[in-house]
């Protein structure tokens, strides 16, 4: 059973189309999959890694996201399909592994790796784990634990 997943920030709808799973990291709850039957959800998005896996055949879609909302909903689905899931991502911020620029990204890390040793902060932290997932989905495609 597939999922329908629309990905979207304030700029543009980045990831339209089916699915097989959806798998984000959730502020306070860690990291959830969702598969088509999955029962209603609404969660708040921490800074991480969204893998949307796409039906067999097609490349999967890899994304940092940084903060936002995940909402899984089911309608009614016509003959022997069950309900239809639909799995919607809102996020201020969110790029698609493609349009990560991996330089800006790295010297972005630098950056606040070099505040971090004049003395801690919290907003270079979360300028820092943003850094680091944007060069994870830009080299690796994976997810960054923190």
């Amino acid at each position: 059973m597939t999922l329908q997943v629309e990905l979207v920030s304030p700029e543009r709808i980045l990831y339209s189309g089916e699915a097989e799973s959806v798998l984000c990291r959730t502020v306070g709850g860690g990291d959830i999959a969702f598969y088509g039957g999955h029962s209603p959800f609404v969660g708040a998005l921490d800074v991480g890694v969204v893998v949307v896996r796409t039906p067999e055949g097609a490349a999967d879609e890899t994304v940092a996201v940084h903060g936002g909302f995940v909402e899984v909903s089911s309608s009614v689905g016509a003959g022997d399909e069950g309900p239809a899931t639909t799995v919607t991502i809102l996020s201020d911020v969110a790029e698609l592994r493609s349009q990560i620029d991996v330089d800006r990204a790295q010297a972005a890390k630098e950056r606040a790796e070099a505040a971090l040793r004049d003395g801690d902060d919290a907003e270079v932290r979360a300028a820092l784990k943003r850094a680091e997932v944007r060069l994870s989905v830009a080299e690796a495609g994976t997810a960054v634990t923190h």
